[in-house]
């Protein structure tokens, strides 16, 4: 892999990949495209990837995936700039949170499936070969078969964000089947670690706890999350970067070692050394009881293997946190 676009770059995900990929491939180029949506602020992606600004090899394109302007400026940034060759899109840019989705549908429509079907049309006019598609557990929904595999049946999607996800796997399907594009959804297991977006569970209730102030605790939290250190997650990309075997597979990138919610604040004050408070509320829309990666398909086709256990995990995260000079 020389020459890759990843959408939604700036992003907790995307910039921890670049990171990886600019240090391990020196012939690598990379080209990010991210529209810094306000769901939280431009200012922390922009630290995420500010060390790569003036790398040759990094160039960002501000701009969104719905806009056709910016396809039109990607395009003509890799027929001008990257030899008229991309090698891999790795799409990671999406409209995220399972809560939102329920109160706003219609723009995760229009984010996760229509930007999906414009970056693979961008694949397919760029005869590019590959399409790694950042998929989510969240797509299982109310499935109780346990751990869930990627040949289950995706019938009871628990969220609009859920049915977004399974589009875009569709989507891709099709564009693999039509055009030859070689098409790899990664369904990814509640991710954390350094620079997690500040909505997220870890990186709220860290805050919370350092402020004295309560943990709304939705559920009486019993229920369980594969969490899945960032590092785990990035290795998982980078080996289906260099997966071939196949035109189209989906795969679960997760921890296989879900642990409570009330587990995980009772690991976090440990971390801390800090007791939560703790407000206990009704279940939300949209919650699902329990995620559980089966990884075997994914040791078996990409060699992954998770190396972090979620207290290693939180305590780097927590190691990370505490440098970032975050206003409490």
């Amino acid at each position: 892999m020389k020459k890759i676009i990843i959408t939604g770059g700036a992003g907790f995900i995307g910039s921890n990949l670049i990171d990886s990929l600019l240090k391990d491939n020196p012939s690598i180029q990379i080209t990010c495209i991210d529209n810094f949506d306000s769901f939280y602020g431009k200012d922390i992606k922009m630290r995420n990837i500010k060390r790569h600004l003036r790398n040759p090899r990094f160039k960002l394109i501000e701009g969104d995936i719905l806009d056709i302007d910016t396809i039109k400026k990607l395009y003509s940034a890799i027929k001008n700039n990257l030899d008229k060759k991309i090698d891999a899109i790795v799409h990671l840019a999406a409209k995220v949170g399972v809560r939102p989705s329920v109160e706003n549908p219609g723009i995760y429509t229009q984010v996760n499936i229509v930007g999906t079907q414009n970056m693979l049309e961008l694949a397919r006019q760029l005869q590019c070969e590959k399409f790694i598609f950042a998929s989510s557990s969240s797509v299982y929904g109310l499935n109780s078969n346990f751990p869930w595999k990627e040949e289950d049946r995706l019938l009871l999607p628990a969220s609009p964000y859920a049915l977004s996800k399974i589009s875009g796997e569709l989507l891709g399907s099709v564009y693999s089947r039509l055009f030859g594009i070689q098409f790899i959804a990664l369904r990814l297991f509640t991710v954390y670690g350094p620079r997690q977006r500040p909505d997220l569970a870890i990186h709220k209730f860290t805050k919370l706890i350092l402020q004295g102030k309560p943990i709304h605790l939705f559920g009486n939290g019993e229920s369980l999350r594969d969490y899945t250190y960032i590092d785990d997650i990035v290795r998982g990309f980078k080996a289906a970067l260099n997966y071939s075997s196949s035109k189209y597979e989906i795969i679960n990138l997760g921890n296989n070692k879900p642990i409570k919610l009330i587990e995980l604040i009772s690991l976090l004050e440990k971390v801390i050394k800090k007791k939560a408070i703790i407000k206990k509320r009704p279940n939300q829309a949209g919650d699902v009881p329990l995620t559980f990666a089966d990884i075997s398909k994914a040791q078996k086709l990409l060699g992954y293997l998770p190396k972090n256990n979620v207290k290693a995990g939180l305590q780097r995260f927590f190691n990370w946190f505490k440098k970032q000079n975050i206003q409490l």
